[in-house]
């Protein structure tokens, strides 16, 4: 290239670093304009939501099922939903849905294909309870306000559905989940076609072209790693190469972690990386330098409390410590400077690489990862001083029914001896009804009440975003008032964990 080329050549790579990111939508526009496919080539931000994994929703042809699987797509959550009846399952939940075949008193079903890559599951499973034969709706019966008919089971029995399946699809969960003090943001070793598609989307170079620079840089997906190299100068007063993340929209929510960890195979020189919280283009960048050893891999582990709020590489004063809900995006970065002027001392110009295997969340409480709906009542049937007559239809016709609470409260006990962090939710009676009211929490099994299955399902689902919702078991019911919004945190923070190798409650 000669040098007549040169401002032209970095005037291209510049508008390409600030149309990738997407820092002037107008020049997006514009490229679009020229673009002969641009519904294909231009992207839309990453999901920060489906990058980590996926949760698995077992029941999701039911009543609250249904309505998991739906509100989890709307929020932007990657699903896949185990059923039995392929056909049965398009026609309620359309197709636009990953569906495995599987049935959790099958425990043969609970393969790879069904687990693999879960980060959470969710299990709405029950027996199937219908009015017996012959019932109308002018034998309608009334309880709490809820209409019930004479109920009868139909198709498998309690004992293998709420118990024997629960535990089944524990087990199965306990294999295949991640570490419960862990969570995978990118794992470079395994990566899918998709995904290695996705990824390319995801990460771009910012260099010092920015700033009139000349070093240059790519991030690319190789076997089993991935791997950000290129060549840094330090003419034209730059000395930075990086790539970053575009925004995450929603963002990464790393609650109840304590720190990420890098697994690396660097060149012995010093990096950087830097969480973002604002998506702005330039705005505060939380940072860590970390030293690699050469030809090496190592784990660095990067403690959030320990990362520098930094502005264009100034320290900045009085800042806050970092919102661990709303990680926007990541970035690496080689540079000639530490902070506030100070040079990184393991620097050289020229060619690097550096190789990740993968970027996670570790340490602190963590999250739930497998929520149960259960029901209010379990521990009742044959409870000393309960007045059967105060009681719902399920407690009263419990011996009719199979024992269907006694089987439910067996399945609870398998997800809590599981060593799963999980949440258990025992609602009261469930209805049609649209729901939007506020909650109310209570423990020990006395409440009373009903409850409408949409917000059921929202709370499944925000369960498992509450690290104070982890080795929780709860009954609820609606309250009176309407709500627009929940403090989630607010609702979870007044309720006892569950003793350990605890059974009855």
């Amino acid at each position: 290239m000669n040098k007549n080329n040169q401002p032209q050549s970095k005037l291209c790579r510049l508008i390409q670093t600030l149309t990738y990111f997407e820092v002037f939508p107008a020049l997006n526009w514009v490229q679009n304009i020229f673009q002969k496919n641009p519904s294909q080539d231009h992207q839309n931000q990453p999901n920060g939501r489906k990058i980590m994994g996926l949760i698995l929703v077992a029941g999701a042809t039911g009543g609250v099922g249904k309505r998991v699987v739906k509100k989890l797509l709307t929020q932007g959550y990657q699903v896949r939903c185990l059923v039995r009846d392929i056909d049965k399952a398009r026609s309620i939940l359309g197709n636009d849905v990953d569906l495995v075949v599987g049935d959790i008193t099958k425990p043969e079903t609970l393969n790879n294909l069904v687990m693999s890559n879960i980060q959470a599951v969710i299990c709405c499973t029950a027996v199937r309870v219908q009015p017996v034969e012959g019932d109308t709706a002018d034998r309608a019966k009334y309880n709490q306000g809820v209409k019930f008919y004479q109920p009868e089971i139909v198709g498998d029995t309690p004992e293998n559905v709420e118990y024997q399946g629960v535990k089944n699809l524990v087990e199965a969960a306990r294999r295949n989940l991640p570490n419960s003090d862990e969570k995978v943001i990118f794992d470079f070793t395994q990566p899918s076609a998709e995904l290695k598609s996705q990824l390319k989307n995801i990460w771009g170079a910012l260099d010092d072209v920015v700033m009139g620079g000349v070093s240059s840089s790519n991030f690319s997906i190789l076997e089993k790693t991935a791997l950000f190299a290129g060549n840094v100068s330090t003419a034209n007063s730059g000395g930075f190469a990086s790539v970053r993340t575009k925004n995450f929209d929603p963002a990464i929510n790393l609650l109840g972690h304590t720190g990420v960890r890098l697994r690396v195979k660097g060149d012995g020189q010093r990096y950087k990386i830097f969480l973002r919280t604002e998506s702005t283009w330039d705005g505060v960048g939380y940072s860590y330098s970390f030293d690699t050893v050469a030809n090496n891999w190592i784990d660095v582990n990067i403690p959030f409390a320990n990362l520098t709020p930094v502005f264009r590489a100034k320290t900045v004063k009085d800042c806050p410590e970092i919102d661990k809900s709303k990680i926007c995006s990541f970035q690496l970065m080689l540079s000639k400077f530490e902070y506030d002027g100070a040079l990184n001392p393991k620097f050289a110009p020229g060619s690097f690489g550096l190789e990740i295997e993968s970027i996670k969340a570790y340490g602190g409480e963590g999250l739930p990862q497998f929520v149960l709906v259960s029901s209010a009542g379990v521990t009742r049937p044959g409870r000393p001083g309960i007045n059967l007559d105060e009681e719902p239809p399920a407690v009263r016709l419990n011996d009719q029914l199979g024992g269907i609470l006694t089987w439910k409260l067996r399945g609870e006990d398998s997800l809590r001896s599981s060593g799963i962090p999980y949440t258990i939710i025992r609602p009261c009676a469930l209805t049609e009804e649209e729901g939007g009211k506020e909650l109310i929490f209570e423990q020990g099994d006395n409440i009373r009440g009903k409850v409408s299955r949409n917000d059921i399902a929202e709370l499944c689902i925000q369960s498992l975003t509450q690290p104070k919702a982890k080795n929780i078991t709860l009954e609820v019911k609606q309250g009176e008032n309407n709500t627009n919004s929940i403090n989630w945190e607010q609702q979870f923070s007044n309720l006892q964990r569950d003793p350990v190798n605890s059974s009855i409650f």
